[in-house]
Parts: structure tokens; C-alpha cells; sequence
């Protein structure tokens, strides 16, 4: 008896391996049918690059931007693996959206195929969850502050938002358990449930076969190619394309690693390609009138993406059409069609306007020094004129002094989430112009600046739900007393100055 023999009469392993390689394909191989196996040979690179780099990196506060940093530096062709996890991340889902765009096109989810896209819009969601989970790893610049709005977006979802957001922080704010949190997700639960759909997804499509070209007449009478070699030589080719890619760009465009996370920093974040879309509906969700802004926030994080992901797993039964010829199929196609340029515009719209503001930031120090002389007069006297009126005139010099320094605090601390003219961020970051928690309590204000706030606030009549760090510590009580002084007498708030003696006296 042969070993083959022995293993198949006990597994069944080479009878269903010989049933694999001679499947017939409808209308004969194809580059078409290979996006499905590029997908899989881009998540296995993904195991095996991330199987190497959990030997070396360590996740916390104090250790996950070292253990990083090392394997660029350290670790032979360690900047080489990384590289190739980071754009073999961006293949995944890349390879993926242009499968299921094709399986759509061609109407392949159509019976008896339902089951099979349902998984395979779970696959996309939980592969989308994985690249936002690896984002923040680094615990660089633009991890940490992309990660945050990421957070604080989880935490705007009614009813279960508090509830992710406790669970995805690990406390009131960013930090080691935050990595550890999205550490476990991004190695351990998402692989997890990642490996078991591809294997449903896989079964299912073995059991229906292949759904072939767009055509409706019978499939068994268009010419047929076999599995094994013709349409796993293209799968070959394909894969193989992609991964000479995702070298190029490992060898050509490593993957960046910014300054270790430092949230008393001011830094623009740029979300990863596959969010900027999400991330324009947020922008232009803020700059409605701030009535409408909580509704127009709860339909950018909540609505739209819920909706869209929920249209995508009804869809095959929701279209009843049984024709899969493209002609026959035009609002289908025609909303696919709208669907993407309106995805592509929003997304080339966040891009810009996304440089634009980095690129601003670049000049904020100047623009901090030149600016602050314009303060005293948004307190009602120049400089000159308040230091020879005496009296009150000092006290208006000592004001615009301290707003001025307080200008440099919050350009370099503040306006990230803030913004630079205070307007914030709808539903996570409140405006502070007009706002009733800068310009009222300054006790309260104070404990904000020096303890930070997080949970549920209403400022100006909207719902805000982000998070404030605390800043004790992290500056020094001068420093956040000109903050507040500036913030008090800027875009339109007329309070008095903050008095630094009073943060001396409170406690947590």
C-alpha cells in the first residue's frame, strides 16, 4: 500500500485535492477570476510578515514605538518585512474592493451564490477593521492622532458608543492598554474570524462552483477550461504581479514611522486611503450650521456606512432581477456607478483638504508670533494705547501678553483637535468661540485643562463626545493659564483673563 493510498483512505485528501485541480470553468480560464486568489496570497503575506514582526514588538505606551523603531533599525531586513506588511495591507484591500466590485458587475451574488457574498462583505468589514486596528501599532504621530478621531468617531455611535469606547481606550484616555486593546484585536480575534470566513467562503464556492461571465444562458454551454493548469497558471501570474508590486514599494517607499505618539504635540493626521472617504463625510458634516451639525455627524458616522454595508448584505435579495447580463441590469450598475465617483470625490476632497491644513501647520509657529499683537485689539485696546491709559490700560497689556504666549500653547497643543480659528470637530471636539464651558465656570474650565474630560457634553446646544487629555503635568500651569486667557478673548469670547493662582487650588 502507497503512502498517498494510506493518507487518502483514512482524510480523503487526495480524492478531494483531484476533484479541486480538474474543476471545470465556465467559458474557460481567465485574469478575471484571479482577484479572489490575489486577495488570499496577499492575506497569507499579511500572516506570515505579521507572524515575524510579533517576535519583536512589544506592546505598551513605553515600548511600542521602540519595538517598532528597532526593527527598522536592528532587526535584519527588518524595515524590508515591515514595509512589506504595510503595503501588502494596502493590496489586501485593494484586491479585495476590485473582487467584490467584479462579483458585482458580473451579478455573480445571484442565486444560488447569496451566501457567498454576505461572507464576503463580512470578509471586507473585518479586513477593514484590521487595517484600522494595525494603524495605531506604531504608536507614532499619525497613529496615535488618526486613531483618536478613529475612537472618537466609535464613540458618536448612539446607545453602544460610550460602551466601544471604554473598550477600545481602556480607560479616560489613550495609552498601553489602548495598544494591548487593538493588539489583541489586530493579531488575535480579527485573524481569527478573517481565516474561519475565507474557509466558509471558500467551501461555499467550491460547493456552487464558479459563476462564470456575466451571461444568462446556460453555462454548461459555453466552452470550458480546466482548474489545473490553465486557471491556476493565471492565478500564479497574478499573485506573483502583485507581490513583485508590494516589493517595489517595500524596496522604493518603506513604510514611515513618524516621532514616537506625543498628544501635547500639534500634528494633522492623514488616514489611510481606504478611510478618507468616511473622513470627508465628517468634514463636510462640521461645516453645516451648527443645528443641524449633531444630525448631520450621527448620518456621516452612522447612517451612511451602516446603511451602505447593510444595502451590500441584502443585496442579492433585494434584486430579484434573475438576469445577469449587463444590459439587462441598469440601476444596479447605474448606482454602483454613483456610488464610486461620489467615494473617489470625497475621498481626493479629504486628501486636499487634509495637505492643505498639514500644510499650514507647517507655518503655525510664525503665524502664532506674527498674529499675537491682534489680540489686544480683539480685547478692545492696542498694546500702546492700554499702556498709556494706566490702571486698567496694564491690565489690558498684561492680558494681551499672556494671550499672545497662549497663542503658541495652542497652535502647538490644541488646535489639532480644536482647529485653528476653534470651530472643533462635529460631534467629537467641540467649538470653543461662544462657547458657554470657556467663557463660564473658571474653576470648571480649569479642571477640564488640567484633568480632562471624557464622555457626553452639550456645548452651544450640539452633543460632542471625544476626549480630553489631561495637561497636568504635561504643561505647566502658566502655560495653561495663557491657553485659557487666549481662548477666553478669541473668535468672539469676551471673558477676562484666567487667573493662574486659581489651577494651584484645584484638586482632582
Amino acid at each position: 500500500m502507497s503512502v498517498l493510498t494510506w493518507i487518502e483512505q483514512r482524510t480523503g485528501i487526495v480524492s478531494q485535492t483531484a476533484d479541486f485541480l480538474t474543476e471545470d470553468v465556465p467559458g474557460g480560464a481567465s485574469y478575471w477570476y484571479a482577484f479572489g486568489s490575489a486577495t488570499i496570497f496577499a492575506m497569507i503575506l499579511q500572516i506570515v510578515t505579521g507572524i515575524f514582526l510579533t517576535f519583536y514588538y512589544a506592546p505598551s505606551a513605553v515600548s511600542a514605538w521602540e519595538s517598532t523603531n528597532y526593527i527598522y533599525h536592528n532587526v535584519p531586513f527588518g524595515s524590508f518585512v515591515i514595509s512589506l506588511h504595510f503595503w501588502g495591507a494596502t493590496a489586501m484591500i485593494a484586491l479585495l474592493f476590485m473582487h467584490m466590485l467584479q462579483v458585482l458587475l458580473w451579478g455573480a451574488y445571484k442565486a444560488p451564490r447569496e451566501l457567498s457574498w454576505v461572507v464576503g462583505v463580512l470578509l471586507m468589514v473585518i479586513t477593514l477593521v484590521l487595517g484600522l486596528t494595525g494603524y495605531l501599532l506604531p504608536w507614532d504621530m499619525n497613529a496615535y492622532f488618526a486613531s483618536q478621531v478613529a475612537i472618537n468617531i466609535a464613540a458618536s455611535v448612539p446607545i453602544v458608543g460610550n460602551a466601544t469606547q471604554q473598550f477600545l481606550s481602556g480607560g479616560p484616555g489613550m495609552g498601553t492598554l489602548t495598544i494591548g486593546r487593538f493588539f489583541g484585536l489586530h493579531v488575535w480575534l480579527m485573524p481569527a474570524a478573517l481565516i474561519a470566513l475565507v474557509g466558509a467562503h471558500l467551501s461555499i464556492f467550491r460547493h456552487n462552483g464558479s459563476a462564470g461571465p456575466p451571461v444568462d444562458h446556460d453555462l454548461k454551454k459555453l466552452p470550458q477550461g480546466r482548474f489545473w493548469p490553465n486557471q491556476m497558471f493565471m492565478d500564479a501570474v497574478a499573485s506573483l504581479a502583485v507581490f513583485a508590486i508590494i516589493v517595489a514599494l517595500a524596496i522604493f517607499s518603506p513604510a514611515p514611522l513618524d516621532a514616537k505618539a506625543d498628544p501635547t504635540q500639534k500634528f494633522i493626521a492623514y488616514p489611510a486611503w481606504y478611510f478618507l472617504a468616511l473622513y470627508g463625510l465628517l468634514r463636510i458634516a462640521g461645516s453645516l450650521p451648527a443645528n443641524i451639525i449633531p444630525i448631520a455627524n450621527l448620518l456621516a458616522t452612522v447612517v451612511i456606512p451602516g446603511g451602505l454595508v447593510t444595502l451590500l448584505v441584502l443585496l442579492p435579495f433585494i434584486d430579484r432581477n434573475p438576469s445577469r447580463q449587463l444590459s439587462r441590469r441598469p440601476w444596479v450598475l447605474g448606482l454602483t456607478a454613483i456610488s464610486l465617483v461620489f467615494a473617489i470625490g470625497l475621498s481626493l476632497y479629504s486628501q486636499l483638504a487634509i495637505q492643505q491644513e498639514q500644510a499650514e501647520a507647517g507655518e503655525g509657529g510664525a503665524k502664532a508670533v506674527a498674529a499675537a499683537p491682534a489680540v489686544a485689539g480683539a480685547s478692545g485696546a492696542s498694546t500702546t494705547g492700554a499702556a498709556a491709559s494706566g490702571g486698567s490700560g496694564g491690565a489690558q497689556v498684561a492680558m494681551a501678553g499672556a494671550a499672545g504666549k497662549g497663542m503658541t500653547v495652542y497652535s502647538a497643543n490644541c488646535s489639532g483637535c480644536h482647529g485653528a480659528a476653534g470651530a472643533g470637530q462635529a460631534g467629537v471636539f467641540p467649538p470653543l468661540g461662544g462657547s458657554e464651558y470657556v467663557t463660564g465656570d473658571t474653576k470648571r474650565l480649569g479642571h477640564i485643562l488640567l484633568y480632562g474630560l471624557n464622555g457626553k457634553i452639550k456645548v452651544k446646544g450640539g452633543d460632542y463626545n471625544g476626549q480630553m487629555p489631561a495637561w497636568k503635568g504635561q504643561l505647566s500651569n502658566t502655560d495653561i493659564a495663557n491657553v485659557l486667557t487666549y481662548i477666553r478673548s478669541s473668535w468672539g469670547n469676551k471673558a477676562s483673563a484666567y487667573p493662574e493662582a486659581q489651577l494651584a487650588g484645584i484638586t482632582k
